[in-house]
C-alpha cells in the first residue's frame, strides 16, 4: 500500500519542493552555518537546481548561462540567504505548480494533469480505517524515502492500531529510498528493488494466499517490522 496520508500530493509536493530542499540547503550546502549559500552552489546542485533553475536551462547544462540566470533572479552573484531568499523562491515554485498554470509535461517537472487528478483524491488516512477487518494490509516504506516520508507510513500504522485492525504489517527499510534502492535521505536513486524487500513481499503474499515460503526468511536482510494480529503486536 502507498503510504500517502493527509492531503495527498499537495502535502507531499510541499515537502518535496519546499521543506526538504530548505533542510538540505541548511544541513548540507551551508557548511559554515552562516545561513548563506553561493549562486555557484545552486547552479551545480541537482536538488536545488531542479526547482530554482528553468527546465530549459537545465537541459542545456551550460553552467555559465545558469549562473547568469540565477544572478538576475536573486540580484547578486555572491551568496544568498536560505531563509530569506531561497525558501521564498521554493514557495513560489510550489504555488505555481499547485495552481496548475502550465499544461505541459516534462521530465523534470512532471505533468500538471496528473497532479490535478491526485489532488482530488480522498486521503488514504481518511479511509484506511474503513478497510474490512478480513482484509490484510502490508505497508512497506524506505526510511530514506525523499518522496513519501516514513512518517506517512507511521501515521497509517497508528490509525490501523486505533481501529484495532487485526491484520496489518508495517516494514521499514534503513538506507532505502522511494523505489526500495539504496539512497540518501535527500535523493531517490533509481535501481533494482533490493532482494530482501521482494522476499518480504513474497513471504507476506504467500502467507495470505495459503502458500508457504521457506526461502524468503533465509533471503531477508535486516528491516524494521511492526505487525499486529488479533492477539498480539510484535516488532522485530
Amino acid at each position: 500500500m502507498n503510504s500517502i496520508t493527509q492531503n495527498l500530493i499537495r502535502d507531499l509536493l510541499h515537502y518535496q519542493v519546499v521543506d526538504l530542499p530548505s533542510i538540505y540547503a541548511t544541513q548540507v550546502l551551508d557548511k559554515n552555518h552562516t545561513g548563506l549559500i553561493s549562486i555557484q552552489q545552486i547552479a551545480t546542485d541537482p536538488l536545488l537546481g531542479s526547482y530554482l533553475i528553468p527546465s530549459s536551462l537545465l537541459e542545456t547544462n551550460n553552467t555559465k548561462v545558469i549562473i547568469n540566470n540565477l544572478t538576475q533572479k536573486f540580484g547578486t552573484a555572491g551568496h544568498i540567504s536560505i531563509e530569506k531568499q531561497i525558501r521564498p523562491a521554493l514557495i513560489k515554485y510550489y504555488e505555481n505548480e499547485s495552481a496548475f498554470r502550465s499544461s505541459k509535461c516534462n521530465e523534470v517537472r512532471g505533468c500538471p494533469i496528473w497532479f490535478r487528478s491526485e489532488f482530488s483524491l480522498i486521503p488514504t488516512l481518511s479511509v484506511i480505517g474503513n478497510i474490512s477487518k478480513s482484509t490484510g494490509i502490508l505497508i512497506l516504506n524506505g526510511e530514506n524515502d525523499s518522496a513519501t516520508p516514513i512518517q506517512q507510513a507511521l501515521l497509517l500504522q497508528q490509525r490501523l492500531t486505533e481501529v484495532n485492525h487485526p491484520d496489518h504489517t508495517l516494514i521499514t527499510y534503513p538506507n532505502l529510498g522511494h523505489v526500495f534502492y539504496l539512497s540518501s535521505q535527500w535523493f531517490t536513486k533509481i535501481g533494482p528493488i533490493q532482494p530482501y524487500v521482494l522476499a518480504d513481499l513474497h513471504a507476506w503474499l504467500a502467507a495470505h494466499s495459503g502458500f508457504t515460503n521457506n526461502a524468503a526468511a533465509a533471503a531477508r536482510m535486516p528491516a524494521n517490522t511492526t505487525s499486529m494480529s488479533s492477539s498480539d503486536s510484535t516488532a522485530k
